[in-house]
Parts: C-alpha cells; sequence; structure tokens
C-alpha cells in the first residue's frame, strides 16, 4: 500500500496542509503511522476520501453536510441534503436568470436608443416597469453528463471573487507576541499556548482591543503554524513567546466561515490579477509570503469556558498583503 506525506497530499491536490488537518480534526478523514517514521502518513483510504471532499465543496456542499454524507450508510440523508441543496441551486439560477433577462431588455431597449439618438431615463419607474412586463420565462438545458474539467471550470467561474467581495484595509504597526509550534496539529498547539498568555496576563483587561492572527510557518521536515497576538507596548514576555514589532500595511481582505481553506485560493487569484493592485510578497516565504489568518474574536476574551469550538472561533479573515500598482 502507497503512504502519502501531507506534503506530498498538498502537492498532488493543490490544497493546503492547514485544510487537511482540518479535515482530519473534524473527523472527516484519517492519517496513520508508518512504523520507523517519525511523521503522519496518509494511506489510499485517506486519499480517495480526500478526492470525494473535494469534489463535494466544488458542489458546493458544506463541511457540516459532507460529514453527514460521508458517514450515512443507508444514504437517505445524504438524498435529503443533495435535494435541499439542489432547491437553493434552483433559487439562485431564478435570480439569476431574472436579473440577466432584465439586463437584456436594457441591452435591446439602450441598441434601439442609440440608434435612434434618443436618451433613455433611467429614472422614469414607468419605465422600468414596462421593461419588467414583457420578461420572458427562464429556460434551463440540463445535460445528462459532465465531466471533472467542466466542474473545475464551473466551479472556478462561481467562485471567483470580485472587487466587490474584496475589502481593503490598513493594519496599523502592531506590537505582538508569537508563538510558533512545530507538530502534527501545531495550529491547536499555538492556541493552547496563548490562551495561557491571555489568561496570566489578563489580556482582555490591559488590551481589550486585542487581534489575533496565524500563518501557516514551516520548517523542513514537519510543518508548523505560527500566531501572533498584539499586547501593549510595555508587556513583558517570555520565552516560549516572542515579542515582535509588526510593520503592517495594505491588505486585501476576505472573510471565510472557519475551515473553508480552499478559499485562499480564490483571494490570491484575485490579488494576481487586480488592475489596481500587485501582491507585496514579505519574507520569508515559509511564512506565507506575509499572508495572515485574522481569527476573528466573537465572544469578549475568546478564550472563555463558553467558547471552546474552533477555540472561540467560527470565522478568519484572510488577508493578503497588497500594494497599488505603480502608474
Amino acid at each position: 500500500m502507497e503512504y502519502l506525506t501531507i506534503t506530498e497530499l498538498t502537492k498532488t491536490f493543490n490544497v493546503s496542509s492547514r485544510m487537511i488537518r482540518y479535515y482530519e480534526k473534524m473527523g472527516l478523514m484519517e492519517s496513520s503511522r508508518k512504523e520507523n517514521y517519525a511523521y503522519r502518513v496518509y494511506d489510499e483510504t485517506a486519499v480517495k476520501r480526500l478526492q470525494q471532499i473535494i469534489i463535494l465543496r466544488k458542489l458546493r456542499i458544506s463541511l457540516k453536510e459532507i460529514a453527514v454524507i460521508l458517514n450515512d450508510n443507508e444514504q437517505k440523508e445524504a438524498l435529503q441534503i443533495m435535494q435541499e441543496n439542489v432547491c437553493k441551486l434552483d433559487e439562485e439560477i431564478d435570480a439569476l436568470n431574472t436579473i440577466k433577462d432584465i439586463l437584456n431588455v436594457f441591452v435591446v431597449r439602450l441598441n434601439e436608443s442609440v440608434c435612434k439618438k434618443i436618451r433613455l431615463d433611467f429614472l422614469d419607474d414607468t419605465e422600468l416597469l414596462a421593461m419588467t412586463k414583457i420578461l420572458k420565462g427562464a429556460k434551463t438545458n440540463m445535460k445528462e453528463e459532465h465531466s471533472i474539467e467542466q466542474l473545475n471550470n464551473a466551479n472556478e467561474t462561481i467562485h471567483k471573487l470580485q472587487d466587490k467581495d474584496v475589502r481593503i484595509l490598513y493594519l496599523p504597526p502592531m506590537t505582538v507576541t508569537s508563538i510558533h509550534c512545530v507538530s502534527e496539529a501545531p495550529e491547536n498547539d499555538c492556541h493552547i499556548q496563548l490562551k495561557k498568555f491571555v489568561m496570566e496576563n489578563r489580556l482582555w483587561e490591559v488590551k481589550p482591543d486585542f487581534r489575533i492572527f496565524g500563518f501557516n510557518n514551516d520548517n523542513p521536515d514537519c510543518h508548523g503554524y505560527e500566531m501572533w497576538i498584539t499586547i501593549p507596548e510595555n508587556l513583558e514576555v517570555s520565552e516560549p513567546f516572542l515579542k515582535k514589532h509588526i510593520s503592517g500595511g495594505l491588505y486585501g481582505a476576505h472573510m471565510i466561515p472557519f475551515g473553508a481553506f480552499e478559499e485562499w485560493q480564490w483571494l490570491y487569484e484575485w490579488a494576481a490579477t487586480s488592475k489596481e493592485y500587485d501582491i507585496d510578497w514579505k519574507a520569508p516565504e515559509n511564512m506565507m509570503g506575509g499572508m495572515l489568518e485574522e481569527h476573528i474574536r466573537n465572544c469578549i476574551n475568546n478564550f472563555d469556558d463558553e467558547a471552546k469550538q474552533n477555540n472561540g472561533m467560527t470565522q478568519l479573515d484572510l488577508l493578503i498583503p497588497i500594494k497599488m500598482k505603480e502608474q
């Protein structure tokens, strides 16, 4: 039986190690130990399971629904989930077809107006109502077979971020304490260390506006994760924490529900094709080139007993460093 390391798995399927570890945490797939090998590996069953998850995600099935589908031996719940998603898509398709038909009517009327050199008054409610009344019903053409390439192309088209989907924000210079963990579950280890730091320093009192950031920080042999938490300038820190001064800068931001790490690719593609911005990569490269995950706080201190799931976070802001294009 052939085994793959997490690094080989990320390269084979073009997914992040963070995503794979999150799938494991949710119980969607499993890794195993190989004799005389230091790190966990993935067998053929795990690889097949990852393929299934990737395809279902491209079909816009949520991770919670995927968990149900993969563990539903009788497939009754899977059938219900698929039917519900079809209904949701039908509603979206109907809405989009309505918008498309209205726009097509505008195109026809505007074309007539341009040819006749008569200006169309968009602010005239009577004119708008007249256009909507002549809309025709939407027609759909359902093909019986679709290739994986078509699915990938459809997924890329649907999930392509537009400028309106990305917030442009400025991170000010910050003083942070950082913790770096290299292990089989580095994100969780970082959270455990940070929780201890927050509680010992009662950070919610000395800096109630503290912010939490994280990013992959690998070493040659194993995946790692580093987290920052903003602190007052005069707060002393001790090992294993380090105090750092972060320069800040301009970022493109995209919010995701916790676990939807495949959307990093959407944000990267937006930045790579932007007409206004260039990616402002920062060294070193193993630290995601300056890309950050801001862990959005959803409770007063984010580490109390009422915020156990996902370490108190339910969403992330993905942040990619950018700069204005040179004129």
